[in-house]
């Protein structure tokens, strides 16, 4: 386990979460915001990218657990992004739609932003978010992150607009 908040566990994957990841990562509804659903494929090479990261960096994007259940219900975490001419540590969060509007993504992404803030000694995080993705924007403001910019991001054949979103610790 890497942290807990009062509802949640977050921990590294594992490639037994596969068939629990392609839940959301494979519903049009879900990813709407990247304009396909993924293939199987897709989700392995997301799962071998975490244990890159994980190896790498000692941080990536993590399994959120359900504490009642014991569930996965979405994935939230901490990766290094490219953004234009930067690269920035980003906050990112995917859930189950069946888990929307609980909750759930702002109570994962804020003990990610202190888990940057306090054991990595991040001076700021970021949130790349399409313009597109209002929920995922109330997320970001809920963790008390604002727009500092915008940009286009080259994807899948497609330029879609972000806003970049960050917070500064306060020290």
């Amino acid at each position: 386990m890497i942290m807990e908040t009062d509802r949640l566990f977050l921990r590294e994957m594992t490639q037994a979460d596969f068939p629990l990841l392609c839940r959301h990562l494979q519903d049009a509804e879900v990813m709407y915001a990247y304009e396909h659903a993924y293939g199987d494929d897709e989700v392995q090479e997301g799962i071998n990218k975490q244990f890159q990261r994980y190896s790498e960096n000692g941080f990536g994007v993590w399994a959120v657990i359900l504490k009642q259940s014991g569930e996965l219900i979405g994935q939230c975490g901490l990766s290094m992004q490219p953004c234009e001419e930067d690269e920035v540590l980003e906050i990112g969060y995917i859930f189950q739609k069946q888990y929307w509007h609980k909750g759930y993504a702002t109570e994962a992404a804020l003990a990610c932003r202190d888990y940057a803030f306090y054991q990595l000694g991040a001076d700021e995080v970021f949130s790349l978010i399409r313009d597109t993705n209002i929920a995922s924007q109330n997320v970001a403001k809920r963790i008390g992150m604002t727009v500092c910019r915008t940009y286009t991001k080259h994807y899948y054949g497609m330029d879609m607009p972000h806003y970049v979103f960050s917070v500064k610790r306060i020290k």
